[in-house]
């Protein structure tokens, strides 16, 4: 502790002083009764000499003065240590990408510094490293009051982009002022320029080196392997092993999947495997590490990374499948594992979600399959057909040309000499780049009507000129035309190289309407700040060439985000482009300080004025009842509200439960922080939801440990298990068992487990099995059947066939026979649905976890079971027993 106004403390000097003069205190007056005014003249006036102060009144005295006087002073505890130097103070501050996960730790920092130069009458100079958000490179302000750096301060935010160190290092050379203090908090993030760096430093004055113990990770953009979506991570190696949550989040926010990525030690990257099917993971807009949000923490996700859904459909008749002449045998191993592969009929394939839909030689005479794929490509979506007899006998409207009525062959009518080589692809084309190998020849092909190629896109030709890939805008989607079948018939294309390297980039097509040229500039329609939010672009934002995504450095002006049209927005990641991030060494010479562990300086000061002050209104409190001015009683009570907390400021009378006072719903604590958050919050939503819709009033959920709390208290106990899940102790089965046998009712949610019947395990996966079978071991379990609408629960409040939480699908088992015993309730519910994960809403009413796959309709049942569930453990069978009420009224007599 340090005191900022030390020359203070002389004044306690003249506390003796004090003590003379406050220790006298006037007599009070006496009364005293006179029987005659005659008698005053009998009276001997004598010298009367004040009484003395009280101890305790002297000492009240002598403290509220040194309280005051100490309280000048300014006493701070925990102070900033020596800034070093006697000249101005220049705080250096990182406020690049990868301060954002701990920006409040590095402004309290700098906080402290401006504190520390401001008791010294210290000015402050700010250097923010990284380019302000209207393109300005970095300037040191100041120096100047250390008020006006605070409001520096406050104005400063992380920004979405590197620090420019190359630039800060031009305004240190700038920078002439002697005995500097240099507060260096630094990102710890390694760059090219380090030493320089550290050299204009150490030379613009002594450096205090701040620094977070680990550097700052960063999500690279997923990839699509052996037909799996993989997550990426890139970290700085440290000696120990790590573990990251990435979150798989909607457009709306909320989160579809958590995936954990392990780093082992001394790695600098990790990566794991999407589980979500393609439909759902085909929604995904961003990808965010779990923790403080940060643009290098964030991965935004445009129609390109998704994983394209390719229906194929042939000739109906044929072989199409057949190895080596069916045109779907090569469709097949061209698309790869990169896409989802569909093969149905054709109506079927339309009523799902569909990326790419592909031909092989397969007319649309007129009908509602015509009208369907019409629907589908004006929709956005992306017609490859390949040619054939078939399509030259009976060409329909929906063909990027129109084809003549007979097709050229090596022989034919319209034949070649010798077989067609590939001419080389145009620069514009998706097929730009690709080389057109010699060994590729095409003997037959579908002629399109040179009246109407003016009007059509060709990207592929052979070298008479002749189209081979030929292509049209249709409505917001588009139709290819190879001019060749998919097999081997009419040319050699399927079994080249070549074949699936124009398959991709075609595929890749579906994200747009058109193929995107290279040389376009895309405009950034949203941007990121420093903490990876999206909002409107910065000042300093301009067009990127769709080729220099992958290779533009981020900065004002191209700040990560989604640059291009509505119809084709193309998502620019600072993982994308940026290197594996490293950590920096420290600066020689300079005092180390880890960010965040500092203790925050507290000023003594204004408590002990206060307390002086306190002191003071005691003592003239005191002064009145000794004078006689106040009653004595009246004053000791004044003083004792002065001095003592009012005992209705004490803690409440806790001997009486909550739950004895307001009807509750329980969960069992896991010990897992995540489960047990998710089990508090699902049941507040499903308590919020009985109480808005019904006349029962739930309080707030409570979690409980079998073998420690009152189970009696609460009708209903949802108990999350998990596999690998420790198994119950005997003193906690034992209380479960006494809740079942009272009354209550265990709902076992597996959460997103398919549960079987227990002991048998059947249809469940083998973790949860195990589980399940270690949990139930030791209750007192009846025989438990599938839940079906004719029972009690499925009609207590709502009517309802199927019972879904977040997932549907996996069977509820309920008792198979009435308990008479129990009121004919059955004593225990398990299923694997993960209902608390549909019942849980956000504070601003939002539902951080998506239904699969039902969407908002599955979670409204989802709530509606929760409902019936309250209901039936609150009311037992009483809908069931309404079936009984004509005879009971009969036996009655009514």
């Amino acid at each position: 502790m340090i005191l900022a106004h030390p020359w203070l403390l002389v004044a306690l000097a003249v506390l003796p002083l004090l003590w003379w003069l406050v220790r006298a205190s006037p007599p009070a007056p006496r009364s005293q009764t006179f029987p005659a005014l005659r008698l005053l003249a009998d009276l001997r006036a004598t010298e009367e000499s004040p009484e003395r102060t009280p101890p305790w009144l002297l000492l009240l005295r002598l403290l509220a003065a040194a309280c005051l006087i100490l309280g000048l002073a300014n006493p701070i505890l925990h102070p900033n240590p020596g800034l070093g130097g006697s000249g101005p103070v220049l705080i250096v501050l990182d406020n690049g990408w990868a301060t954002a996960g701990d920006w409040p730790d590095r402004t309290a920092a700098a906080e402290s510094a401006i504190a520390a130069a401001e008791r010294v009458a210290r000015p402050v100079a700010l250097l923010a490293t990284a380019p302000s958000a209207d393109g300005r490179a970095p300037v040191i302000i100041g120096p100047m009051a250390a008020h006006d750096a605070r409001a520096r301060l406050a104005a400063l935010a992380p920004l979405p982009w590197p620090s420019d160190r190359a630039a800060a290092i031009r305004a240190l050379a700038g920078w002439n002022q002697a005995g500097t203090a240099v507060i260096a908090i630094d990102d710890a993030m390694a760059q090219p320029n380090d030493t320089a760096w550290h050299r204009a430093l150490a030379t613009a004055g002594a450096v205090t080196d701040i620094r977070a113990p680990v550097t700052a990770p960063l999500l690279l953009p997923p990839v699509i392997r052996n037909g799996h979506r993989v997550l990426r991570l890139a970290v700085a190696p440290q000696p120990i092993a790590r573990s990251f949550a990435v979150l798989a989040q909607g457009s709306d926010g909320r989160t579809l999947d958590r995936v954990a990525i392990a780093v082992a030690a001394g790695d600098h990257s990790g990566e794991a495997p999407l589980g979500l099917p393609t439909d759902v993971a085909n929604t995904i807009s961003r990808l965010r590490l779990a923790g403080p949000p940060t643009a290098g923490g964030t991965i935004l996700l445009d129609a390109q990374w998704q994983r394209r859904v390719v229906g194929l459909v042939a000739t109906a008749g044929d072989a199409a499948d057949a190895p080596l002449v069916g045109p779907l045998y090569y469709l097949d191993r061209a698309l790869g594992p990169d896409v989802d592969i569909r093969r149905r009929p054709l109506a079927t394939l339309l009523s799902q979600p569909l990326s790419v839909l592909i031909l092989s030689d397969r007319p649309l005479p007129l009908g509602p399959e015509r009208d369907a794929v019409t629907r589908f490509v004006q929709q956005g979506g992306l017609l490859i057909r390949f040619g054939g007899p078939m399509t030259a006998l009976t060409p329909d409207p929906l063909l990027p040309v129109r084809l003549l009525q007979q097709d050229r062959s090596l022989g034919g009518a319209l034949s070649w000499s010798k077989p067609e080589h590939l001419a080389p692809f145009p620069e514009t084309g998706p097929f730009a780049g690709l080389a057109a190998p010699k060994d590729v020849t095409v003997s037959r092909q579908l002629l399109a009507d040179p009246a109407t190629l003016a009007a059509t896109t060709v990207w592929a030709t052979l070298t008479d000129g002749t189209p081979l890939v030929s292509s049209a805008a249709f409505g917001q989607g588009r139709i290819v035309l190879f001019h060749v079948t998919a097999d081997a018939d009419w040319s050699s294309l399927p079994l080249s190289g070549l074949f699936p390297l124009m398959l991709d980039r075609l595929v890749r097509l579906s994200s747009g309407t058109a193929p995107v040229d290279g040389a376009a500039r895309l405009a950034p329609a949203e941007t990121m700040n420093g903490y990876g939010e999206l909002g409107p672009p910065n000042p300093a934002a301009v067009p990127i060439a769709t080729d220099r995504l992958t290779t533009t450095r981020p900065s004002p002006q191209a700040p990560p985000g989604l640059y291009g049209p509505p119809s084709a927005r193309i998502a620019f990641n600072l993982g994308a482009v940026l290197p594996s991030p490293q950590a920096a060494s420290p600066i020689a010479g300079a005092r180390n300080e880890i960010l965040g562990t500092a203790r925050t300086e507290r000023a003594l000061g204004p408590v002990l004025v206060a307390l002086a002050m306190l002191l003071l209104i005691a003592d003239l409190v005191a002064s009145l009842a000794l004078r006689g001015a106040l009653r004595r009683r009246l004053a000791l009570l004044a003083l004792l509200l002065l001095l003592i907390p009012p005992a209705w400021s004490g803690t409440p009378d806790t001997a009486v439960p909550p739950a004895a006072l307001e009807t509750r719903l329980a969960y069992v604590v896991t010990g897992d922080s995540g489960v047990d958050r998710l089990s508090h919050d699902g049941l507040a939503g499903l308590s919020d939801f009985v109480t808005s819709r019904s006349s029962a009033t739930l309080g707030a959920p409570v979690g409980v440990t079998p073998d420690q709390d009152d189970l009696s208290l609460y009708p209903l106990l949802y108990w999350p298990l998990l596999p690998g899940a420790p198994t119950p102790s005997a003193r906690a089965v034992t209380a479960l068992n006494r809740f079942m046998q009272d009354g209550g009712i265990i709902l076992i949610d597996t959460e997103g487990n398919d549960t079987g019947a227990p002991g048998s395990g059947a249809g469940m996966q083998p973790g949860a099995a195990q589980t399940l079978r270690q949990a139930a071991s030791g209750l007192n379990l009846p025989a438990l059947a599938p839940l079906t609408s004719h029972d009690v629960l499925a009609h207590s409040f709502y009517l309802l066939r199927d019972f879904p939480g977040r997932y549907v699908g996996a069977p509820v088992w309920v008792a198979r026979n009435e308990d008479a015993s129990n009121d004919g309730v059955s004593p225990a519910i398990i299923g694997g649905n993960d209902w608390a994960a549909a019942w849980d809403m956000s504070q601003d009413g939002t539902f951080p976890y998506a239904m699969l796959p039902g969407g908002e309709q599955q979670r409204l049942l989802a709530y509606r079971f929760g409902m019936n569930l309250v209901m039936y453990a609150l009311t037992g069978t009483y809908k069931g027993d309404q079936v009984h009420v004509p005879a009971i009224l009969q036996r009655l007599g009514q």
